[in-house]
């Protein structure tokens, strides 16, 4: 029986020499790197960690120790989702041996993971994307791009007045939004410890990222996990990056939008069911 001091539980905080920081679970033989969403990314702790772990328990089950590294901090300004996945390689080369086992990328972090496919192949055994696709809607543009410019000038609770967008959206949960705003922004944004610069860095290279013209030269076989409802990545842009990838295997969950599918645990299922396929 799993106890409150169990790897599986309790992760071990770091910073590699490049200055990625690090939470990872677990002793598992298998080492999988976990790219996760944006704009800005954060060493997941307290209420956030939980969660994170929760997303875990089959891969820790399945022997894989899991790394959730974040970024690079203080980024260029103009550095792109092409840049950050040149990052990840750079660091599986520089700590992980050359290469990793397995690599989930949700979300921003599935297009940098789209990036990490095509021009790092070697970099993984195996690759599944979740909840991300070959551009993001404007829709999803233009409430990431207010919500790091909300973070840049420091006004966490209007940052999360818009990070409550995600699951309340329209003109009728307005009055929720404004009244969950700061307490969704103190605690999920006012704690992540990545510079502003770097989150308004990343809303860039989300407005600019289109990868349709780098997705045919991806190699190895992607999974790819996405909402029927995602008004993110809507289930169009879906089926077209998953017709670009030259083996790509699409799971469509119907009914479900961006935050339910990808906080989902069929997704752990569906992606170890797909690794031991192949």
């Amino acid at each position: 029986m799993e106890t409150l001091d169990n790897p599986r539980r309790t992760p071990r905080n770091g910073v590699f020499s490049n200055g990625m920081e690090y939470a990872t679970w677990g002793r598992g033989v298998k080492t999988l790197l976990f790219i996760q969403g944006g704009p800005g990314s954060a060493v997941p702790s307290g209420l956030l960690g939980g969660m994170f772990r929760r997303e875990f328990d089959a891969y820790l089950a399945a022997g894989y120790t899991v790394w959730v590294v974040t970024r690079r901090r203080n980024m260029p300004a103009l550095h792109t989702s092409a840049d950050m996945a040149d990052d990840y390689a750079d660091l599986i080369a520089a700590e992980f041996g050359g290469r990793v086992d397995l690599v989930v990328a949700k979300s921003f972090g599935g297009m940098i993971g789209q990036y990490l496919a095509a021009r790092h192949p070697g970099s993984f055994r195996h690759i599944a994307m979740v909840v991300t696709g070959a551009e993001l809607s404007a829709w999803g543009k233009d409430l990431d791009h207010r919500m790091a410019t909300a973070v840049a000038g420091g006004e966490l609770s209007g940052a999360g007045t818009v990070l409550a967008e995600y699951v309340f959206p329209g003109p009728r949960t307005r009055w929720l939004r404004e009244l969950l705003g700061h307490a969704v922004g103190r605690r999920v944004l006012g704690r992540s410890g990545c510079p502003a610069a770097d989150v308004l860095t990343e809303a860039r290279a989300e407005v600019a990222f289109d990868a349709r013209a780098v997705l045919p030269f991806i190699r190895p076989p992607v999974l790819l996990l996405c909402g029927g409802r995602d008004a993110f990545f809507p289930r169009e842009v879906a089926e077209e990056t998953a017709r670009l990838i030259p083996d790509c295997t699409l799971i469509i969950y119907e009914r479900w939008g961006h935050v339910r599918a990808g906080v989902s645990r069929r997704i752990a299922r569906d992606v170890l069911a797909f690794v031991r396929s192949r």
